[in-house]
């Protein structure tokens, strides 16, 4: 059932208890989306929880309650709520429990390749999830505290590229305007997510952006972080989120590509275009997806063999 915001926040607002799901491999907009509704839910007299198959990165502990996420859900709780999350098999692990579940499940994400799963769906196809947190927040009786507009400008920010990405809308800087004006702290949390950084993660972006591969005369950019890499440079894969902004930053690049080892001969693909190509409809041939202009997917096969069907794809969209 694909139900308003307003009728989807009345059927939150009745339940005594729920689990919110995160997508495995966490980013700020899953998790500020997730203890952002659960601050919501709790202060409306909800017993919540926060679930994750995936360890949270430490970058994102300097809120507080991002070090106390859970990787197994409460079974007895009323309702299971996934958030930012397009699809069942985004929750790795979970994906079982939440699909298996005699409970209502809703689903509050903002791709537009969401296959509306759950039996009460919102999908709005906006900035970020936190962008729909936050105007939700308007159906809940109680103001905002500092730290739940913290979460939610947190998915907010880091889902945008510090409002920079072309889906940020004047609906997006009205809602971080409000969430500062709550106590958000737009400065600490853009420090944190777009400036500090550990050795090891400058050690690796410098070795990858150093091997940059252009293709279709500099139209593609591909990038790849391989699992020797990572323990050369002493890093783990979550630091290299936003590796994928400098390829695409290169002037006459239309679609950059990051690939990341995750496994043998297996890659998580990041895809992100300028606005001339639809990545989600490339993503989409190999089973991914997300938004137009940034999505991914997974693939098996050496990386010279996934880059060469990467490459073809993406050719076979990019305007001539």
């Amino acid at each position: 059932m694909n139900l308003t915001l307003k009728e989807i926040a009345e059927q939150l607002k009745k339940l005594k208890s729920a689990v919110i799901f995160c997508h495995m491999r966490p980013d700020g907009d899953t998790l500020g989306a997730a203890m952002g509704l659960c601050s919501l839910l709790r202060a409306n007299g909800t017993r919540c929880s926060v679930v994750c198959e995936s360890p949270v990165p430490q970058k994102f502990f300097f809120l507080e309650g991002m070090d106390r996420i859970g990787n197994r859900p409460e079974a007895g709780a009323e309702a299971y709520i996934a958030v930012d999350v397009s699809e069942t098999h985004r929750l790795g692990t979970l994906c079982e429990t939440f699909e298996r579940a005699k409970k209502p499940k809703f689903n509050i994400d903002h791709h537009i390749s969401n296959t509306r799963y759950a039996d009460h769906n919102y999908v709005d196809d906006c900035a970020a999830t936190c962008e729909i947190i936050a105007e939700m927040a308007q159906y809940f009786d109680r103001p905002l505290d500092p730290l739940t507009a913290n979460y939610i400008l947190l998915g907010l920010s880091s889902d945008t590229g510090n409002f920079s990405h072309k889906n940020v809308t004047e609906k997006t800087f009205l809602a971080a305007a409000k969430l500062v004006a709550c106590g958000a702290d737009i400065n600490t949390i853009q420090y944190n997510m777009f400036r500090k950084q550990s050795a090891a993660r400058a050690k690796l972006y410098g070795r990858t952006m150093s091997d940059i591969r252009y293709f279709d005369e500099g139209r593609i950019a591909f990038i790849s972080v391989t699992r020797r890499q990572l323990q050369e440079c002493g890093a783990t894969s979550d630091v290299t989120e936003g590796f994928i902004d400098f390829p695409l930053s290169v002037d006459g690049v239309e679609v950059a590509l990051c690939l990341l080892e995750v496994g043998d001969e297996r890659f998580k693909i990041s895809l992100r275009s300028k606005g001339k190509t639809d990545v989600n409809a490339v993503a989409s041939v190999y089973g991914g997806g997300g938004h137009i202009l940034a999505s991914g997917c997974m693939l098996q096969g050496s990386l010279e063999e996934v880059i060469d069907r990467l490459r073809y794809t993406v050719e076979q969209y990019l305007e001539s």
